[in-house]
Protein backbone atom coordinates (compact mmCIF):
# COMPACT_ATOMS: atom_id res chain seq x y z
CA UNK A 1 0.00 0.00 0.00
CA UNK A 2 2.94 2.02 0.94
CA UNK A 3 3.49 2.13 -2.75
CA UNK A 4 0.33 3.99 -3.74
CA UNK A 5 0.56 6.92 -1.65
CA UNK A 6 0.89 9.39 -4.25
CA UNK A 7 -2.94 8.53 -5.05
CA UNK A 8 -3.83 9.01 -1.35
CA UNK A 9 -2.26 13.06 -1.88
CA UNK A 10 -5.63 15.08 -3.04
CA UNK A 11 -7.73 13.50 -0.57
CA UNK A 12 -5.64 14.33 2.35
CA UNK A 13 -8.33 16.48 3.74
CA UNK A 14 -10.61 13.68 3.65
CA UNK A 15 -7.82 11.28 5.21
CA UNK A 16 -7.48 13.46 7.85
CA UNK A 17 -11.29 14.40 9.07
CA UNK A 18 -11.99 10.48 8.64
CA UNK A 19 -9.93 9.36 11.88
CA UNK A 20 -10.65 12.74 14.16
CA UNK A 21 -14.57 12.35 13.63
CA UNK A 22 -13.97 8.49 14.41
CA UNK A 23 -11.49 9.14 17.61
CA UNK A 24 -14.23 11.53 18.66
CA UNK A 25 -17.58 8.66 18.33
CA UNK A 26 -14.74 6.35 20.35
CA UNK A 27 -14.63 8.64 23.05
CA UNK A 28 -18.28 8.96 23.45
CA UNK A 29 -18.38 5.13 23.08
CA UNK A 30 -15.80 4.93 26.13
CA UNK A 31 -18.08 7.59 28.36
CA UNK A 32 -21.37 4.58 28.16
CA UNK A 33 -19.75 2.28 30.65
CA UNK A 34 -18.89 4.83 32.81
CA UNK A 35 -21.98 6.61 32.92
CA UNK A 36 -23.88 3.20 33.58
CA UNK A 37 -21.99 2.54 36.78
CA UNK A 38 -22.10 5.74 37.61
CA UNK A 39 -26.19 5.03 37.57
CA UNK A 40 -26.13 1.75 38.94
CA UNK A 41 -23.51 2.89 42.25
CA UNK A 42 -25.71 6.52 42.77
CA UNK A 43 -28.80 6.01 41.08
CA UNK A 44 -29.73 1.94 41.67
CA UNK A 45 -28.33 1.45 44.77
CA UNK A 46 -29.11 4.69 45.99
CA UNK A 47 -32.99 4.67 45.12
CA UNK A 48 -32.17 7.97 43.47
CA UNK A 49 -34.65 7.97 40.02
CA UNK A 50 -33.30 11.61 39.33
CA UNK A 51 -29.16 10.44 39.00
CA UNK A 52 -30.80 7.80 37.52
CA UNK A 53 -32.91 10.37 34.98
CA UNK A 54 -30.42 12.91 34.54
CA UNK A 55 -27.51 10.16 33.81
CA UNK A 56 -29.77 8.40 31.34
CA UNK A 57 -30.67 11.38 29.18
CA UNK A 58 -26.49 12.59 29.24
CA UNK A 59 -26.14 8.44 27.81
CA UNK A 60 -28.83 9.50 25.40
CA UNK A 61 -26.84 12.83 24.07
CA UNK A 62 -24.16 10.70 24.08
CA UNK A 63 -25.05 7.87 22.03
CA UNK A 64 -26.24 10.85 19.68
CA UNK A 65 -23.11 12.64 19.25
CA UNK A 66 -21.37 9.49 18.50
CA UNK A 67 -23.78 9.01 15.93
CA UNK A 68 -23.48 12.05 14.19
CA UNK A 69 -19.37 11.99 14.11
CA UNK A 70 -19.81 7.97 12.73
CA UNK A 71 -21.43 9.31 10.63
CA UNK A 72 -19.62 12.09 9.12
CA UNK A 73 -16.46 9.55 9.60
CA UNK A 74 -18.18 7.05 6.86
CA UNK A 75 -19.02 10.08 4.24
CA UNK A 76 -15.31 11.41 4.37
CA UNK A 77 -13.91 7.61 4.18
CA UNK A 78 -15.88 7.14 1.54
CA UNK A 79 -15.04 10.22 -0.59
CA UNK A 80 -11.45 9.30 0.06
CA UNK A 81 -11.69 5.91 -0.80
CA UNK A 82 -13.67 5.98 -3.83
CA UNK A 83 -11.95 8.92 -5.27
CA UNK A 84 -8.20 6.66 -4.51
CA UNK A 85 -10.04 3.44 -6.31
CA UNK A 86 -10.84 5.78 -9.57
CA UNK A 87 -7.93 7.19 -10.08
CA UNK A 88 -5.93 3.91 -9.33
CA UNK A 89 -8.18 2.73 -12.10
CA UNK A 90 -7.40 5.15 -14.22
CA UNK A 91 -3.69 4.58 -14.10
CA UNK A 92 -3.61 1.54 -14.34
CA UNK A 93 -5.92 2.37 -17.53
CA UNK A 94 -3.24 4.99 -19.20
CA UNK A 95 -0.60 2.47 -17.93
CA UNK A 96 -1.46 -0.58 -20.05
CA UNK A 97 -1.78 1.99 -22.88
CA UNK A 98 1.61 2.37 -23.04
CA UNK A 99 2.17 -1.26 -22.92
CA UNK A 100 3.97 -2.92 -26.28
CA UNK A 101 2.20 -6.49 -27.35
CA UNK A 102 5.36 -8.44 -25.24
CA UNK A 103 4.19 -6.33 -21.96
CA UNK A 104 0.30 -7.40 -22.57
CA UNK A 105 1.68 -10.43 -24.00
CA UNK A 106 3.75 -11.28 -20.36
CA UNK A 107 0.88 -10.21 -18.01
CA UNK A 108 -2.16 -11.96 -20.35
CA UNK A 109 -5.20 -9.82 -20.62
CA UNK A 110 -6.89 -11.42 -17.55
CA UNK A 111 -4.35 -10.83 -15.34
CA UNK A 112 -4.77 -7.25 -16.24
CA UNK A 113 -7.88 -7.07 -16.14
CA UNK A 114 -8.17 -8.61 -12.38
CA UNK A 115 -5.79 -6.27 -11.29
CA UNK A 116 -8.09 -3.03 -12.76
CA UNK A 117 -11.01 -4.52 -10.80
CA UNK A 118 -10.92 -7.26 -7.71
CA UNK A 119 -6.87 -6.19 -6.72
CA UNK A 120 -8.34 -2.38 -6.99
CA UNK A 121 -11.62 -3.36 -4.95
CA UNK A 122 -9.20 -4.95 -2.22
CA UNK A 123 -6.73 -1.48 -1.70
CA UNK A 124 -10.14 0.75 -2.03
CA UNK A 125 -11.97 -1.50 0.35
CA UNK A 126 -8.63 -1.30 3.11
CA UNK A 127 -8.78 2.19 2.79
CA UNK A 128 -11.93 2.63 3.21
CA UNK A 129 -12.27 0.07 6.64
CA UNK A 130 -8.94 1.46 7.67
CA UNK A 131 -10.37 5.19 8.04
CA UNK A 132 -12.68 3.80 9.74
CA UNK A 133 -12.47 0.48 11.23
CA UNK A 134 -8.02 1.09 11.98
CA UNK A 135 -8.86 4.00 13.74
CA UNK A 136 -11.79 3.00 15.96
CA UNK A 137 -10.46 -0.39 16.77
CA UNK A 138 -7.19 0.28 18.20
CA UNK A 139 -8.79 3.66 19.45
CA UNK A 140 -11.55 1.50 21.29
CA UNK A 141 -8.97 -1.12 22.54
CA UNK A 142 -6.50 1.31 24.30
CA UNK A 143 -9.22 3.70 25.78
CA UNK A 144 -10.94 0.30 27.24
CA UNK A 145 -7.84 -1.16 28.67
CA UNK A 146 -6.75 2.05 30.06
CA UNK A 147 -10.15 2.36 31.32
CA UNK A 148 -10.20 -0.94 32.79
CA UNK A 149 -7.09 -0.48 34.69
CA UNK A 150 -8.05 2.81 36.16
CA UNK A 151 -11.28 1.01 37.50
CA UNK A 152 -9.32 -2.21 38.92
CA UNK A 153 -5.63 -3.10 38.08
CA UNK A 154 -6.06 -6.69 39.03
CA UNK A 155 -9.36 -7.29 36.82
CA UNK A 156 -6.98 -4.63 34.40
CA UNK A 157 -3.88 -7.56 34.24
CA UNK A 158 -6.37 -10.28 33.34
CA UNK A 159 -7.23 -8.24 30.55
CA UNK A 160 -3.68 -7.40 29.35
CA UNK A 161 -2.47 -11.22 29.80
CA UNK A 162 -5.51 -12.40 27.60
CA UNK A 163 -4.48 -9.66 24.55
CA UNK A 164 -0.92 -10.71 24.93
CA UNK A 165 -2.41 -14.55 23.58
CA UNK A 166 -4.82 -12.99 21.59
CA UNK A 167 -1.78 -10.96 19.34
CA UNK A 168 0.51 -13.77 19.17
CA UNK A 169 -2.61 -16.08 17.98
CA UNK A 170 -3.31 -13.50 15.51
CA UNK A 171 0.18 -12.97 14.16
CA UNK A 172 0.56 -16.80 13.37
CA UNK A 173 -2.46 -16.67 11.30
CA UNK A 174 -1.49 -13.41 8.96
CA UNK A 175 1.78 -15.20 8.72
CA UNK A 176 0.12 -18.40 6.84
CA UNK A 177 -3.09 -16.58 5.43
CA UNK A 178 -0.75 -14.19 3.10
CA UNK A 179 1.17 -16.93 0.72
CA UNK A 180 -2.85 -18.03 0.04
CA UNK A 181 -4.12 -15.09 -0.45
CA UNK A 182 -1.60 -14.24 -3.10
CA UNK A 183 -2.26 -17.62 -4.65
CA UNK A 184 -6.04 -16.63 -4.72
CA UNK A 185 -5.58 -14.05 -7.05
CA UNK A 186 -3.04 -15.82 -9.23
CA UNK A 187 -6.06 -18.83 -9.89
CA UNK A 188 -8.54 -15.88 -10.42
CA UNK A 189 -6.01 -14.31 -13.17
CA UNK A 190 -6.61 -17.77 -15.09
CA UNK A 191 -10.20 -17.81 -14.18
CA UNK A 192 -11.04 -14.68 -15.96
CA UNK A 193 -7.99 -15.46 -18.73
CA UNK A 194 -10.38 -18.75 -19.73
CA UNK A 195 -13.60 -16.68 -19.94
CA UNK A 196 -12.40 -14.02 -21.85
CA UNK A 197 -10.63 -16.69 -23.93
CA UNK A 198 -14.18 -18.38 -24.13
CA UNK A 199 -16.59 -15.56 -24.83
CA UNK A 200 -13.89 -14.27 -27.68
CA UNK A 201 -13.94 -17.18 -29.41
CA UNK A 202 -17.62 -18.68 -28.72
CA UNK A 203 -18.35 -18.36 -32.55
CA UNK A 204 -15.47 -21.21 -33.03
CA UNK A 205 -16.54 -23.25 -30.25
CA UNK A 206 -20.13 -23.94 -30.87
CA UNK A 207 -19.33 -24.26 -34.88
CA UNK A 208 -16.92 -27.37 -33.69
CA UNK A 209 -19.60 -28.19 -30.95
CA UNK A 210 -16.66 -27.86 -28.58
CA UNK A 211 -18.73 -26.53 -25.54
CA UNK A 212 -18.20 -29.69 -23.75
CA UNK A 213 -14.24 -30.08 -23.85
CA UNK A 214 -14.41 -25.68 -22.82
CA UNK A 215 -16.88 -26.16 -20.03
CA UNK A 216 -14.18 -28.64 -18.64
CA UNK A 217 -11.39 -26.88 -19.22
CA UNK A 218 -13.23 -23.87 -17.31
CA UNK A 219 -13.99 -26.14 -14.89
CA UNK A 220 -10.53 -27.27 -13.97
CA UNK A 221 -9.33 -23.64 -13.30
CA UNK A 222 -12.70 -23.09 -11.36
CA UNK A 223 -11.91 -25.85 -9.29
CA UNK A 224 -8.69 -24.99 -8.56
CA UNK A 225 -9.57 -21.30 -7.90
CA UNK A 226 -12.69 -22.26 -5.88
CA UNK A 227 -9.85 -25.06 -3.73
CA UNK A 228 -7.41 -22.06 -2.93
CA UNK A 229 -10.20 -19.40 -1.83
CA UNK A 230 -11.98 -21.83 0.57
CA UNK A 231 -8.37 -22.59 2.11
CA UNK A 232 -8.22 -18.44 2.59
CA UNK A 233 -11.64 -18.78 3.93
CA UNK A 234 -10.59 -21.28 6.82
CA UNK A 235 -7.87 -18.91 8.18
CA UNK A 236 -10.81 -15.94 7.91
CA UNK A 237 -13.23 -18.12 9.62
CA UNK A 238 -10.75 -19.17 12.66
CA UNK A 239 -10.42 -15.14 13.16
CA UNK A 240 -13.76 -14.59 15.03
CA UNK A 241 -14.03 -17.57 16.88
CA UNK A 242 -10.46 -17.87 18.47
CA UNK A 243 -10.76 -13.88 19.49
CA UNK A 244 -14.37 -14.29 20.68
CA UNK A 245 -13.18 -18.27 22.42
CA UNK A 246 -10.58 -16.26 24.10
CA UNK A 247 -12.07 -13.04 25.12
CA UNK A 248 -15.34 -15.08 26.51
CA UNK A 249 -13.12 -16.96 28.64
CA UNK A 250 -11.14 -13.24 29.83
CA UNK A 251 -14.86 -12.49 30.52
CA UNK A 252 -15.88 -15.74 32.93
CA UNK A 253 -12.64 -14.97 34.58
CA UNK A 254 -13.33 -11.32 35.30
CA UNK A 255 -16.91 -12.38 36.28
CA UNK A 256 -15.80 -14.98 39.20
CA UNK A 257 -12.80 -12.79 40.24
CA UNK A 258 -14.82 -9.59 40.29
CA UNK A 259 -17.99 -11.39 41.54
CA UNK A 260 -15.90 -12.47 45.10
CA UNK A 261 -14.46 -8.90 45.27
CA UNK A 262 -17.90 -7.69 45.40
CA UNK A 263 -19.34 -9.87 47.83
CA UNK A 264 -16.30 -8.90 50.13
CA UNK A 265 -16.66 -5.14 49.47
CA UNK A 266 -13.67 -4.35 47.91
CA UNK A 267 -15.32 -3.76 44.09
CA UNK A 268 -18.11 -1.51 44.09
CA UNK A 269 -20.85 -3.27 41.98
CA UNK A 270 -21.47 -0.28 39.58
CA UNK A 271 -17.38 -0.86 38.70
CA UNK A 272 -17.68 -4.44 37.76
CA UNK A 273 -20.35 -3.49 35.80
CA UNK A 274 -18.25 -1.34 33.92
CA UNK A 275 -15.25 -2.83 33.83
CA UNK A 276 -17.24 -5.90 32.24
CA UNK A 277 -18.62 -3.45 29.65
CA UNK A 278 -15.43 -2.48 28.49
CA UNK A 279 -14.12 -5.98 28.12
CA UNK A 280 -17.18 -6.33 25.71
CA UNK A 281 -15.12 -3.50 24.15
CA UNK A 282 -12.26 -4.97 23.60
CA UNK A 283 -13.82 -7.98 22.29
CA UNK A 284 -15.67 -6.48 19.47
CA UNK A 285 -12.72 -4.27 18.45
CA UNK A 286 -10.64 -7.40 18.85
CA UNK A 287 -13.30 -8.96 16.52
CA UNK A 288 -12.76 -5.79 14.03
CA UNK A 289 -8.76 -5.60 14.41
CA UNK A 290 -8.54 -9.42 13.14
CA UNK A 291 -10.77 -8.88 10.00
CA UNK A 292 -8.92 -5.99 9.30
CA UNK A 293 -5.38 -7.79 9.88
CA UNK A 294 -6.87 -9.92 7.50
CA UNK A 295 -8.24 -7.20 4.77
CA UNK A 296 -4.37 -6.21 5.29
CA UNK A 297 -2.66 -9.32 4.17
CA UNK A 298 -5.05 -9.33 1.50
CA UNK A 299 -4.87 -6.20 0.33
CA UNK A 300 -1.44 -6.37 0.44
CA UNK A 301 -1.22 -8.90 -2.18
CA UNK A 302 -3.36 -6.85 -4.06
CA UNK A 303 -0.99 -3.74 -3.66
CA UNK A 304 1.82 -5.26 -4.90
CA UNK A 305 0.34 -6.84 -7.69
CA UNK A 306 -0.74 -2.99 -8.92
CA UNK A 307 2.15 -1.59 -8.01
CA UNK A 308 3.95 -4.42 -10.53
CA UNK A 309 1.84 -3.08 -13.64
CA UNK A 310 2.58 0.40 -12.83
CA UNK A 311 6.23 -0.06 -12.58
CA UNK A 312 6.51 -2.17 -15.76
CA UNK A 313 8.58 -0.14 -18.08
CA UNK A 314 7.10 -0.74 -21.72
CA UNK A 315 9.54 -3.14 -23.92
CA UNK A 316 8.76 0.43 -26.56
CA UNK A 317 10.48 2.96 -25.36
CA UNK A 318 8.78 6.42 -26.15
CA UNK A 319 11.47 9.17 -27.82
CA UNK A 320 11.14 12.67 -26.56
CA UNK A 321 9.09 14.88 -28.12
CA UNK A 322 11.15 16.74 -31.32
CA UNK A 323 10.63 20.53 -32.00
CA UNK A 324 10.54 21.09 -36.05
CA UNK A 325 10.35 17.37 -36.86
CA UNK A 326 10.35 16.69 -40.66
CA UNK A 327 8.31 13.56 -41.22
CA UNK A 328 6.72 13.42 -44.64
CA UNK A 329 6.74 9.66 -44.68
CA UNK A 330 8.11 9.95 -48.19
CA UNK A 331 10.51 6.90 -47.63
CA UNK A 332 10.96 3.51 -46.16
CA UNK A 333 13.92 0.91 -44.98
CA UNK A 334 14.13 -1.82 -43.95
CA UNK A 335 18.32 -2.96 -43.15
CA UNK A 336 19.27 -6.49 -42.89
CA UNK A 337 15.84 -6.61 -39.95
CA UNK A 338 15.69 -9.70 -37.45
CA UNK A 339 13.22 -10.38 -35.03
CA UNK A 340 12.23 -12.43 -32.36
CA UNK A 341 9.16 -12.45 -30.02
CA UNK A 342 11.49 -12.99 -27.51
CA UNK A 343 14.05 -10.65 -28.03
CA UNK A 344 16.96 -13.61 -28.47
CA UNK A 345 19.12 -13.93 -31.46
CA UNK A 346 19.66 -17.12 -31.86
CA UNK A 347 18.67 -18.23 -35.44
CA UNK A 348 16.42 -21.13 -34.06
CA UNK A 349 14.10 -18.33 -32.87
CA UNK A 350 14.40 -15.43 -34.91
CA UNK A 351 10.77 -15.10 -36.91
CA UNK A 352 11.93 -12.87 -39.68
CA UNK A 353 16.04 -12.87 -40.63
CA UNK A 354 18.16 -10.50 -42.83
CA UNK A 355 14.66 -8.44 -44.37
CA UNK A 356 15.63 -5.54 -46.42
CA UNK A 357 13.46 -3.41 -48.18
CA UNK A 358 13.14 0.17 -49.48
CA UNK A 359 10.03 1.42 -50.85
CA UNK A 360 9.08 5.06 -52.18
CA UNK A 361 6.63 7.22 -52.26
CA UNK A 362 3.29 6.03 -54.70
CA UNK A 363 4.93 2.72 -54.14
CA UNK A 364 3.26 -0.80 -53.26
CA UNK A 365 5.30 -3.47 -51.74
CA UNK A 366 3.37 -6.71 -51.67
CA UNK A 367 4.19 -9.16 -49.50
CA UNK A 368 2.97 -12.89 -49.88
CA UNK A 369 3.70 -16.15 -47.93
CA UNK A 370 2.18 -19.05 -46.81
CA UNK A 371 0.67 -19.02 -43.42
CA UNK A 372 3.29 -18.48 -40.68
CA UNK A 373 6.35 -17.53 -42.78
CA UNK A 374 5.83 -14.03 -40.78
CA UNK A 375 4.48 -11.45 -43.13
CA UNK A 376 2.07 -10.04 -40.30
CA UNK A 377 4.81 -10.03 -37.93
CA UNK A 378 6.93 -7.60 -40.58
CA UNK A 379 4.42 -5.27 -40.75
CA UNK A 380 3.97 -4.71 -36.95
CA UNK A 381 7.71 -3.64 -36.75
CA UNK A 382 6.73 -0.94 -39.00
CA UNK A 383 4.54 1.32 -36.71
CA UNK A 384 6.98 -0.16 -33.81
CA UNK A 385 4.24 -2.27 -31.86
CA UNK A 386 7.18 -4.39 -31.36
CA UNK A 387 11.10 -3.47 -32.02
CA UNK A 388 13.66 -5.31 -34.19
CA UNK A 389 15.96 -7.08 -32.64
CA UNK A 390 19.03 -6.11 -34.75
CA UNK A 391 19.01 -4.19 -38.07
CA UNK A 392 17.44 -0.89 -38.22
CA UNK A 393 13.96 0.53 -39.78
CA UNK A 394 14.01 4.43 -41.52
CA UNK A 395 11.12 6.53 -42.47
CA UNK A 396 12.68 9.78 -44.21
CA UNK A 397 16.22 8.60 -43.19
CA UNK A 398 15.37 8.46 -39.51
CA UNK A 399 15.77 5.36 -37.01
CA UNK A 400 11.93 5.17 -35.86
CA UNK A 401 13.18 3.79 -32.63
CA UNK A 402 14.49 7.73 -31.93
CA UNK A 403 11.12 8.87 -33.58
CA UNK A 404 8.29 9.92 -31.05
CA UNK A 405 5.61 7.19 -31.15
CA UNK A 406 2.51 9.51 -31.46
CA UNK A 407 4.61 11.17 -34.72
CA UNK A 408 5.53 8.14 -36.32
CA UNK A 409 1.68 6.55 -35.82
CA UNK A 410 -0.30 9.31 -37.40
CA UNK A 411 1.59 8.58 -40.62
CA UNK A 412 0.79 4.72 -40.38
CA UNK A 413 -2.48 3.78 -41.42
CA UNK A 414 -3.30 0.09 -40.47
CA UNK A 415 -5.40 -2.30 -41.31
CA UNK A 416 -5.60 -5.48 -39.45
CA UNK A 417 -5.85 -9.05 -40.30
CA UNK A 418 -9.03 -9.27 -37.44
CA UNK A 419 -11.81 -6.51 -38.28
CA UNK A 420 -12.27 -5.06 -34.92
CA UNK A 421 -14.82 -2.49 -34.49
CA UNK A 422 -15.90 -1.18 -31.34
CA UNK A 423 -19.23 -0.44 -29.97
CA UNK A 424 -20.95 2.96 -31.56
CA UNK A 425 -22.43 3.81 -34.88
CA UNK A 426 -20.88 3.13 -37.97
CA UNK A 427 -19.86 6.61 -37.94
CA UNK A 428 -17.66 6.55 -35.03
CA UNK A 429 -16.25 3.60 -35.72
CA UNK A 430 -14.88 5.58 -39.58
CA UNK A 431 -13.99 8.61 -37.42
CA UNK A 432 -12.35 6.52 -34.66
CA UNK A 433 -8.86 8.20 -35.87
CA UNK A 434 -10.11 11.70 -37.05
CA UNK A 435 -13.11 12.01 -34.41
CA UNK A 436 -13.64 15.55 -35.71
CA UNK A 437 -13.92 14.23 -39.21
CA UNK A 438 -17.31 15.82 -41.29
CA UNK A 439 -20.01 13.71 -42.60
CA UNK A 440 -18.63 14.36 -46.09
CA UNK A 441 -15.07 13.45 -45.67
CA UNK A 442 -16.87 9.87 -43.81
CA UNK A 443 -18.72 9.06 -46.75
CA UNK A 444 -15.99 10.18 -49.20
CA UNK A 445 -14.00 7.52 -47.21
CA UNK A 446 -16.54 4.43 -47.17
CA UNK A 447 -17.29 5.12 -51.10
CA UNK A 448 -13.19 4.30 -51.75
CA UNK A 449 -13.37 1.03 -49.26
CA UNK A 450 -16.41 0.30 -51.43
CA UNK A 451 -18.98 0.62 -48.00
CA UNK A 452 -21.05 3.54 -48.72
CA UNK A 453 -23.53 1.05 -49.92
CA UNK A 454 -24.35 -1.22 -48.36
CA UNK A 455 -23.63 1.51 -45.08
CA UNK A 456 -26.96 3.48 -46.54
CA UNK A 457 -29.14 0.38 -47.22
CA UNK A 458 -29.04 0.04 -43.32
CA UNK A 459 -31.98 1.42 -41.12
CA UNK A 460 -29.73 3.79 -39.54
CA UNK A 461 -27.01 4.25 -42.18
CA UNK A 462 -24.22 5.67 -40.65
CA UNK A 463 -25.74 6.21 -37.39
CA UNK A 464 -26.31 2.29 -37.17
CA UNK A 465 -25.34 0.94 -33.55
CA UNK A 466 -22.77 -1.90 -33.81
CA UNK A 467 -22.75 -5.16 -31.31
CA UNK A 468 -19.69 -5.81 -29.88
CA UNK A 469 -16.41 -5.98 -31.93
CA UNK A 470 -19.41 -5.48 -34.82
CA UNK A 471 -21.33 -8.38 -34.44
CA UNK A 472 -24.70 -7.56 -36.47
CA UNK A 473 -22.25 -7.08 -39.86
CA UNK A 474 -20.72 -10.05 -42.15
CA UNK A 475 -16.97 -10.25 -42.48
CA UNK A 476 -16.74 -8.22 -45.43
CA UNK A 477 -18.53 -5.72 -44.33
CA UNK A 478 -16.62 -5.18 -40.92
CA UNK A 479 -13.09 -5.33 -43.51
CA UNK A 480 -14.56 -2.89 -45.64
CA UNK A 481 -15.55 -0.31 -42.39
CA UNK A 482 -11.80 -0.85 -41.11
CA UNK A 483 -10.32 -0.13 -44.86
CA UNK A 484 -12.32 3.37 -44.67
CA UNK A 485 -11.27 4.38 -40.82
CA UNK A 486 -7.59 3.70 -42.33
CA UNK A 487 -8.32 5.41 -45.45
CA UNK A 488 -10.33 8.95 -43.36
CA UNK A 489 -7.15 9.58 -42.00
CA UNK A 490 -4.85 10.03 -45.36
CA UNK A 491 -1.96 8.61 -43.69
CA UNK A 492 1.15 8.49 -46.21
CA UNK A 493 2.12 4.81 -45.39
CA UNK A 494 -0.71 2.41 -45.51
CA UNK A 495 -0.20 -1.00 -44.11
CA UNK A 496 -3.12 -3.96 -45.81
CA UNK A 497 -2.82 -6.92 -43.51
CA UNK A 498 -4.72 -9.72 -45.73
CA UNK A 499 -7.11 -6.66 -45.17
CA UNK A 500 -9.41 -8.08 -48.22
CA UNK A 501 -9.77 -11.58 -47.50
CA UNK A 502 -13.42 -11.52 -46.95
CA UNK A 503 -14.34 -10.12 -49.96
CA UNK A 504 -15.81 -10.73 -53.34
CA UNK A 505 -13.65 -11.01 -56.26
CA UNK A 506 -15.69 -8.35 -57.83
CA UNK A 507 -15.51 -6.13 -54.71
CA UNK A 508 -11.78 -6.43 -54.09
CA UNK A 509 -11.22 -5.62 -58.02
CA UNK A 510 -14.04 -2.17 -57.65
CA UNK A 511 -11.84 -1.35 -54.36
CA UNK A 512 -8.64 -1.64 -55.44
CA UNK A 513 -9.67 0.22 -58.25
CA UNK A 514 -10.45 3.25 -55.93
CA UNK A 515 -7.16 2.52 -53.78
CA UNK A 516 -5.21 3.20 -56.88
CA UNK A 517 -6.62 6.79 -57.55
CA UNK A 518 -7.04 7.85 -54.01
CA UNK A 519 -3.31 6.29 -53.21
CA UNK A 520 -1.29 7.03 -55.36
CA UNK A 521 1.09 9.04 -53.17
CA UNK A 522 1.11 6.77 -50.44
CA UNK A 523 3.87 3.97 -49.64
CA UNK A 524 1.42 0.59 -49.61
CA UNK A 525 2.55 -2.62 -47.89
CA UNK A 526 0.09 -5.14 -49.11
CA UNK A 527 -0.21 -8.23 -47.12
CA UNK A 528 -2.23 -11.14 -49.18
CA UNK A 529 -3.08 -15.05 -49.85
CA UNK A 530 -4.40 -14.63 -53.05
CA UNK A 531 -1.59 -13.92 -55.84
CA UNK A 532 -4.60 -12.15 -57.73
CA UNK A 533 -4.28 -9.18 -55.06
CA UNK A 534 -0.59 -8.54 -55.90
CA UNK A 535 0.38 -8.92 -59.52
CA UNK A 536 0.33 -5.18 -59.95
CA UNK A 537 2.60 -4.30 -57.19
CA UNK A 538 5.71 -2.76 -58.26
CA UNK A 539 7.72 -5.03 -55.77
CA UNK A 540 6.47 -8.74 -54.50
CA UNK A 541 8.59 -10.16 -51.62
CA UNK A 542 7.93 -13.65 -51.21
CA UNK A 543 8.68 -14.39 -47.39
CA UNK A 544 9.00 -18.57 -46.58
CA UNK A 545 10.13 -19.37 -43.19
CA UNK A 546 11.00 -15.61 -41.68
CA UNK A 547 13.25 -14.98 -44.77
CA UNK A 548 12.96 -13.54 -48.10
CA UNK A 549 12.76 -16.07 -50.95
CA UNK A 550 11.73 -13.90 -53.38
CA UNK A 551 11.39 -10.36 -54.86
CA UNK A 552 10.20 -8.73 -58.22
CA UNK A 553 7.57 -8.25 -60.28
CA UNK A 554 4.98 -11.20 -60.86
CA UNK A 555 6.48 -11.83 -63.63
CA UNK A 556 10.23 -11.94 -62.34
CA UNK A 557 9.08 -14.27 -59.73
CA UNK A 558 7.25 -16.38 -62.16
CA UNK A 559 10.61 -17.10 -64.09
CA UNK A 560 13.09 -17.54 -60.33
CA UNK A 561 10.81 -17.98 -57.34
CA UNK A 562 10.09 -21.80 -56.73
CA UNK A 563 7.95 -20.34 -54.06
CA UNK A 564 6.44 -18.03 -55.81
CA UNK A 565 5.64 -20.71 -58.82
CA UNK A 566 4.71 -23.18 -55.83
CA UNK A 567 1.97 -20.58 -54.72
CA UNK A 568 0.48 -20.03 -57.85
CA UNK A 569 0.27 -23.11 -58.83
CA UNK A 570 -1.76 -23.88 -55.94
CA UNK A 571 -4.34 -21.38 -56.64
CA UNK A 572 -4.74 -21.48 -60.62
CA UNK A 573 -3.05 -24.69 -61.88
CA UNK A 574 -2.03 -23.66 -65.39
CA UNK A 575 -4.34 -20.84 -65.42
CA UNK A 576 -2.97 -17.66 -66.27
CA UNK A 577 -3.68 -15.68 -63.38
CA UNK A 578 -6.59 -12.82 -63.78
CA UNK A 579 -5.76 -9.31 -63.80
CA UNK A 580 -7.61 -7.11 -61.08
CA UNK A 581 -5.42 -4.15 -61.65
Amino acid sequence: MWGLRSYLKPYLKFMILAPIFMMMEVFFDLLQPTLAAHIVDFGIVDRSFSVIERTGFTMLAVAGLGLVTGVLCNVFASRASQNFGADIREALFTKVQTFSFENVDTFKSGSIMTRMTSDVVQVQNLLQLGLQGLVRAPSLLIGSVVMALIINLRLGLILLGTLIVLIAVLVVLIRFSTPIFSTVQSKLDAVNTRIQENLAGIRVVKAFVRTGYETRRFREVNLEYTQVSIRAARFIALNSPVVTLIMNACLVTVLLYGGNQVSIGSVQAGDLVAFVNYVVQVLSSLIMVSALLMNVSQAGVSAKRIQEVLATRPHIEDAAPQKGLSLPGRQVKLSQVCFSYNGSSDPKDLVLQNINIEAGRGETVAIIGATGSGKTSLVQLLPRLYDVTSGSIQMDGQDIRGLPLLELRRRIGMILQESFLFTGTIRDNIAFGKPEATQAEVEDAAKTAQAHDFISRLPGGYDTMLGQKGVNLSGGQKQRISIARALLVKPPILIMDDSMSALDSKTERQLRSALSHVMKDTITFLIAQRISSVVDAQEILVIDEGAVAGRGTHEELMKSCGVYQEIYRSQFGKQEVPYVG
